[in-house]
């Protein structure tokens, strides 16, 4: 039986440097690991990730990709981690015009990493209109809560955390390389478990960008908080598509840049003005 998820990281030999002193140590280094997809038997394209809750992020990427609406368009799903392969048979044909996809690259890092493809977030990102209120008490105490979590990180300081919570309390975290794939695999966990949306909040170590945003926005959640900051153009798209947007939570402080009606503090500020 093959064993779908890999380790997430590895030692490796390195020489510390401090000052005038150098040492020999052994140094814990997070695993990159190259994932292609193929749906209906053709290759759709080929990421780069952490190797970890590889099915999950298979139905979060599709779904993302707009490939997929929920797991009734998948028919079966089988992961080869040894050769790096993720299987994917549909229940229907795959549209013409996900052709494009096909045999694209899609690297782990920030900026470039990935194209952006306005057709499919045209598609399937969703304006949010649910009213879940929060508070500041709160949205510290969920970042905390990420922070408290992160051992990967804290191992290896080189991998994002994304964490499904209510506003008391985190449900499930998910790692990895690439801030966008950690959310990939929250976005599948919702699909796979069908759950509701609503009364959830996503938690973030990363920055918020545009393609964050979308994928926030394709999940149906309403309040991104992140320890990171927000780039201009998610800010736009968060105004239009009614998502809270929350970064730099970090010790006691944070700011909030959108849709500020939905943490209760900002309520008072606003009538006063």
């Amino acid at each position: 039986m093959i064993k779908i998820d890999q380790p997430i990281y590895q030692g490796r030999k390195a020489f510390k440097i401090e000052g005038e002193m150098i040492t020999f140590t052994e140094d814990i280094i997070a695993n990159e690991f190259p994932l292609t997809f193929m749906l209906n038997g053709k290759e759709f394209a080929t990421i780069v990730c952490t190797p970890q809750n590889i099915r999950e992020m298979a139905i979060g990427f599709l779904a993302s990709e707009g490939v997929i609406r929920g797991m009734d368009d998948i028919k079966h799903i089988h992961v080869d981690s040894a050769r790096g392969f993720a299987h994917i048979e549909l229940t229907k044909p795959l549209p013409p015009s996900e052709v494009d996809h096909s045999k694209r690259f899609i690297g782990s890092c920030c900026g470039k990493s990935r194209q952006f493809y306005f057709k499919s977030d045209v598609q399937t990102a969703r304006t949010i209109t649910h009213s879940l209120t929060i508070t500041v008490k709160q949205c510290l105490h969920l970042m905390n809560l990420l922070q408290e979590n992160s051992r990967h990180f804290k191992k290896t300081g080189g991998v994002h955390n994304a964490a499904l919570c209510t506003i008391d309390k985190l449900l499930e975290i998910r790692t990895d390389i690439g801030r966008h794939n950690a959310l990939d695999k929250i976005y599948g966990y919702i699909i796979e478990q069908r759950q509701s949306v609503k009364d959830k909040v996503i938690v973030f170590s990363g920055r918020i960008s545009s393609e964050v945003l979308l994928k926030i926005s394709k999940m149906g959640i309403g309040i991104i908080i992140s320890t990171s900051a927000p780039t201009n153009l998610a800010l736009e798209l968060a105004d239009d598509l009614g998502i809270t947007t929350i970064g730099f939570t970090r010790g006691n402080k944070m700011n909030v840049y959108t849709h500020a009606d939905r943490v209760k503090e900002t309520n008072s500020v606003m009538k006063s003005e």
